[in-house]
């Protein structure tokens, strides 16, 4: 059975290879980039099986246009990734008041309106899965990504509640969590300039891994987008999908020791109730 898709984000790493796999089974998609000719060898080669349409998802008006023509053209739409971001990696005093802008804008806002275009046309058709692509991110953090912490744990927050309030009309959710991987990651990092403060800080430490290669991407994004794919066929849909070696270690440390913190603080709870 031929099932419909429509990625955001599909000019490269996890967006280009979930599209590749697609488009090889039989499926079809509704992609959109921003330049739309990152996809010109796909689409000579499978036609009228890639709908291709340029969008920044920053653009809300844009967003809602391009969502709505692909469901008028295209029909039922089983699956929307949402997939487009990018991570601003410099320390919280650094980054420029609109480089923060922009990383909301983008991680968090546009992802949101991705989504809530989307929404009515799911639920308008009997339902659908949504996979919103957070990352390992969006439970932990490392020094040196703050602003792209702040979205990646955001998203999630968003989704959680979403969810529930979308779950009576048979739409279900997935978050996506990877972990570092072997994508253009390095190339895509927005930095400014750096404060030489933190040189023998955490954040130095990372920078210097990252330069060195010792910060290692040991993810497949092919891999990665076939789990993706996968996790559609799994009902109920699971509500988070790690993905990695490391991302599931590193969650599941974070998991536990936060745990064990909230377990401490119990009569510290419980006792702030109102007497009865």
């Amino acid at each position: 059975m031929t099932t419909t898709w429509l990625i955001t984000g599909t000019s490269s790493g996890i967006g280009r290879e979930l599209t590749q796999l697609l488009l090889a089974k039989g499926d079809r998609v509704a992609a959109t980039l921003r330049k739309t000719d990152a996809l010109d060898d796909l689409k000579a080669h499978y036609g009228d099986q890639l709908w291709i349409a340029p969008l920044d998802v920053t653009d809300t008006e844009q967003v809602r246009q391009v969502i709505s023509r692909a469901f008028d053209e295209l029909g039922t739409i089983d699956v929307v990734v949402s997939n487009a971001g990018y991570a601003l990696f410099g320390a919280a005093e650094e980054v420029t008041d609109q480089q923060i802008q922009d990383q909301i804008s983008t991680n968090l806002i546009g992802s949101i309106q991705v989504i809530r275009a989307a929404i009515p046309y799911l639920r308008a058709q009997g339902g659908g899965r949504i996979l919103q692509v957070s990352s390992e991110g969006g439970q932990i953090a490392y020094p040196n990504f703050s602003l792209y912490h702040a979205t990646k744990w955001a998203i999630e927050g968003f989704v959680e509640s979403v969810a529930q309030e979308v779950a009576p009309f048979n739409i279900e959710f997935t978050l996506i969590e990877p972990g570092p991987t072997q994508t253009n990651f390095g190339a895509a990092l927005v930095s400014p300039p750096h404060l030489a403060v933190y040189e023998d800080t955490p954040v130095g430490e990372l920078r210097r891994a990252i330069a060195s290669g010792a910060f290692r991407l040991t993810g497949d994004p092919v891999k990665m987008a076939q789990a993706m794919i996968n996790s559609t066929e799994v009902h109920p849909a699971p509500r988070r999908l790690t993905l990695g070696r490391g991302s599931y270690e590193r969650v599941r440390v974070a998991l536990v020791e936060r745990t064990a913190v909230l377990d401490a603080q119990k009569e510290i709870a419980y006792s702030t109730e109102l007497d009865e």
